[in-house]
């Protein structure tokens, strides 16, 4: 089997461990809506339920529209990302659609299960408050980061190429 496959193994089954994990403990342990103090003026642990996309984008679709709008959409992203996994060569850019795909999944699976997806990690400073995230969304966060910064090099590259050969 190719290397990239065990990389979107091996990452897959880390997210979704990790991203099922927490999601369990703080929807166990922690009401919904309250807070945890973690690292004070910084950090809490709040237990929320998001109807929208990542960081509470869209939020304001009506369930269940909403719901099955972003299922068809984290299907549509799995199986593109499944495609061009399938195209790409090179590790980094892997590792990037395998973060961007566990999460994605990850989420998923709230949504499928419950109609909401649970984020708890709420990061502030101050009165400023970074909207709510969990695992996933860090997870397809870094991987987005990863593919991009592999994409920008791979095009600066040929636009290098292209001009040396003019």
């Amino acid at each position: 089997m190719n290397r990239k496959y065990y990389i979107l193994a091996l990452s897959t089954v880390s997210i979704l461990t990790l991203d099922q994990a927490s999601k369990f403990y703080v929807d166990k342990y922690v009401a919904l809506n309250d807070s945890i103090e973690v690292v004070k003026g910084i950090l809490n642990v709040t237990h929320i339920r998001n109807t929208g996309a990542a960081f509470g984008l869209l939020s304001g679709i009506p369930p269940p529209l909403g719901s099955y709008f972003f299922i068809s959409i984290s299907i549509l992203a799995l199986m593109g990302i499944l495609y061009f996994l399938k195209k790409i060569d090179g590790e980094l850019l892997a590792l990037g659609l395998s973060l961007i795909f566990g999460g994605a999944l990850g989420n998923l699976i709230d949504r499928v299960r419950m109609g909401v997806v649970i984020d708890f990690i709420d990061l502030y400073i101050k009165s400023y408050h970074w909207p709510a995230f969990n695992v996933a969304d860090t997870c397809i966060t870094l991987g987005a980061v990863l593919s991009i910064l592999k994409f920008t090099k791979k095009a600066k590259r040929c636009a290098s190429h292209i001009d040396h050969h003019r």
